[in-house]
């Protein structure tokens, strides 16, 4: 794990891996920017069509629909990072293997974009039904000052293992091979996922940590693949 992150962290300055990071963010902020923009406009309506609030009143409305759209983007940050990743992912694995695994990137298919988009939406699916599911339990476990973090961490970090590690299996497994892949690589598939989410936590790194999860997913695939072999 420990070397599949520095190699990652290495290539960040690769032009293939710079073009999807800036393309991510980009789409990443974009999806935020319309979710607020659309949260404030449909608050400040319903203030003055429902309420007959207007001027100062109908800007404090708006005020507290971008607070609590800030807020909502700190919660569904790694979903949507993760699903806008998820488009671009292929890019990033076909970096990582032309750079370390040329015979790899060989026999490898590269993944269409339906299917990239649909992996990604898939993703970002998962992640908010089960920490909605989860929410319950996260607001119970506050009082032990550490439950929270710990299931928070098993959590996601079980989804995005999986969600990543599918990235890179897509383009060299057909779906019954991926699927017996997830059991049997599931030690491997989670520490990944913690790592993951471990960045993604983390102010500033989390910006990167999606594209630094794949190429480390890759990493890890190969290794594995070599391991094996």
């Amino acid at each position: 794990m420990v070397r599949a992150l520095l190699l990652s962290v290495q290539q960040l300055g690769d032009r293939a891996v710079l073009t999807v990071l800036a393309k991510s963010l980009l789409l990443t902020l974009a999806v935020f920017a319309a979710l607020a923009a659309g949260l404030v406009f449909g608050v400040r309506t319903l203030a003055g069509s429902w309420f007959g609030l207007s001027g100062g009143s109908a800007d404090l409305a708006g005020a507290a629909a971008l607070l609590v759209a800030f807020i909502g983007m700190w919660l569904l940050f790694r979903a949507v990072a993760v699903a806008v990743i998820g488009i671009f992912a292929d890019d990033v694995v076909a970096a990582v293997e032309a750079k370390y695994y040329p015979q790899a990137l060989a026999t490898a298919r590269p993944i269409p974009l339906s299917r990239s988009v649909a992996m990604g939406l898939g993703s970002a699916s998962r992640a908010i039904l089960v920490n909605l599911l989860l929410l319950p339990l996260y607001l119970i476990l506050l009082v032990t000052g550490v439950g929270t973090a710990a299931l928070f961490f098993i959590a996601n970090g079980w989804l995005l293992g999986r969600d990543l590690s599918d990235m890179v299996a897509a383009r060299h497994m057909d779906d019954a091979a991926m699927k017996a892949a997830r059991r049997s690589a599931r030690g491997g598939r989670m520490l990944l996922g913690l790592g993951g989410t471990g960045l993604l936590v983390i102010p500033g790194v989390n910006f990167v940590a999606p594209v630094l999860g794949a190429a480390m997913a890759t990493h890890l695939y190969h290794q594995k693949k070599a391991k094996i072999a």
